[in-house]
């Protein structure tokens, strides 16, 4: 059998991943059973799609990291304090720990690793002297503003071609779809692995 065989069921396995009728032939996941063979076709194009967001959003995501030399956790820490200073707030070391969820030792390894990258600056708070107030450089802010910050902030665009209508829809939509995988609703998910 030739590569290019190999090649051929690869690519034909890959573009069947978000067929309903591939990944779950029996209905042990999902009852389609009131559903018609187009609409369920139809669902696995529209699952296919939001697959094609994700990795989308990866690689953008992975290439942003790599041009700013900085993880994804420092990028995060990087748009909060770039939103926190738009809207005129002052973020300090504990409110940016929270937004990450990290602890309060993470949250310091991560604010003198971008101290001395020169990403950001931290000052004695305004008002409470005990406290640090933490600002992105204005270096920084721009390098992310005219790379990350323009290719992300095309999806806007995506979003203004949809009419209000069609916006409602969709956020419906994704905010149902957030809740249904939630692992909240995996029991599994908290529950100690066997090792046995």
């Amino acid at each position: 059998m030739s590569e290019s065989d190999f090649t051929g069921r690869s690519s034909s396995i890959s573009d069947s991943l978000y067929e309903v009728d591939s990944s779950d032939p029996r209905s042990e996941l999902v009852d389609r059973s009131g559903l018609s063979p187009e609409r369920v076709a139809q669902i696995g194009r529209l699952m296919k799609s939001l697959s094609q967001l994700r990795e989308a959003e990866l690689a953008l995501s992975s290439a942003s990291q790599k041009y700013m030399k900085l993880s994804s956790q420092d990028m995060r820490a990087l748009h909060y304090l770039i939103v926190a200073k738009h809207r005129g707030e002052t973020v300090t070391p504990g409110m940016l720990a929270a937004h990450l969820g990290i602890s309060a030792a993470s949250t310091t390894k991560l604010l003198n690793r971008l101290e001395k990258g020169q990403h950001i600056v931290r000052r004695v708070h305004e008002t409470d002297r005990r406290a640090f107030a933490l600002q992105i450089t204005p270096e920084t802010e721009l390098s992310a503003k005219n790379t990350v910050g323009k290719q992300q902030a095309r999806r806007f665009y995506a979003a203004a071609r949809l009419t209000s209508e069609e916006c409602d829809v969709v956020i419906r939509f994704l905010d149902d779809m957030t809740n249904e995988i939630s692992l909240a609703n995996a029991a599994w998910a908290s529950e100690p692995r066997d090792k046995s």
